[in-house]
């Protein structure tokens, strides 16, 4: 089993939160959909290692091993999940990885599962090019490595109309891009910022021009907007596409600084449809649900 260590409390929280939807989506449209898929676009091995470190004896305590656990990743919880998803895709760049995805797809052959080694980006868009839309639902999860995330891929995601995106945003990164001042900023950064918002617009949006002052001086261009403020902005962006955006899920929960935002995309813009997606949504999304968890397991 290739290991795969990454995240903490928030990784198995975001995990339970997109399971619950995954369940709760299969169940309310296996009666009206012959075709059911699940997309996850950074799929990783379909496991996570967590390891406990070992522990000495204290006065009151025996001494503890060290303990290694492989959790169910993203990959495995779509394919345990019940109603089944008719058609599963598992995109990853990682050679490794795909060899993992591989032997747990070779361990499902009564299901219908492809292993895309691939760029996510360049995958889902051909992905969504290549397929019609009006006789299937799916689910595409997005949990990226950094800001690899194209905003032309969500266009194409919410384009369909068809699918709901889970997308764990990077927001810590975003707050390292954008920089308070804007001429920190370098072509690389600025590449970036354009290519996960779209356009240019940000620099705009984010750096306002100011008037001169009295003397005539033009006061440097800087962003003001804190973690909170920016993650309003992504999805004042986001909802620009798609037909709802809820309202995210700051990660971790129980402790800062926030480095993550989750949210949950609808580009389905029927009112049945918002309003079913939203009510398990914002269920899931609750923050007061998971800080009361979060302070029960303490």
């Amino acid at each position: 089993m290739v290991d795969h260590e990454f995240g903490g409390q928030h990784t198995e929280l975001k995990l339970s939160i997109v399971e619950g939807y995954l369940q709760a989506f299969t169940t309310a449209l296996r009666p009206h959909f012959k075709h059911l898929w699940y997309i996850d676009a950074f799929a990783g091995t379909g496991s996570r290692t967590v390891r406990t470190e070992s522990k000495g004896a204290t006065l009151v305590e025996a001494p503890a091993a060290e303990i290694v656990e492989h959790r169910r990743g993203s990959a495995r919880i779509a394919i345990d999940v019940r109603p089944r998803f008719d058609f599963l895709v598992f995109i990853e760049k990682n050679a490794n990885y795909i060899a993992a995805l591989n032997d747990l797809a070779a361990h499902n052959l009564q299901r219908s599962i492809v292993v895309a080694k691939e760029d996510a980006n360049t995958a889902l868009q051909r992905l969504v090019g290549t397929n019609r839309w009006d006789d299937k639902r799916a689910v595409v999860f997005l949990d990226p490595y950094g800001m690899e995330v194209e905003w032309a891929t969500l266009e194409a995601l919410a384009s369909t109309e068809a699918i709901d995106v889970w997308f764990l945003f990077p927001l810590a990164g975003l707050f390292r891009q954008a920089t308070r001042r804007l001429t920190d900023i370098d072509e690389s950064k600025r590449a970036a910022l354009t290519r996960m918002f779209g356009s240019s617009a940000w620099e705009e949006e984010l750096y306002p021009v100011e008037d001169a002052d009295l003397l005539g001086a033009i006061p440097e261009r800087r962003r003001d907007l804190d973690p909170r403020g920016l993650e309003a902005y992504v999805q004042k962006r986001l909802s620009t596409i798609f037909g709802k955006v809820l309202k995210p899920l700051a990660l971790p929960v129980h402790r800062g600084p926030q480095m993550f935002s989750l949210f949950l995309c609808i580009s389905n813009k029927t009112p049945k449809a918002t309003a079913l997606a939203m009510r398990i949504g914002n269920h899931l999304l609750d923050p007061k649900r998971h800080l009361i968890k979060s302070s029960a397991t303490k």
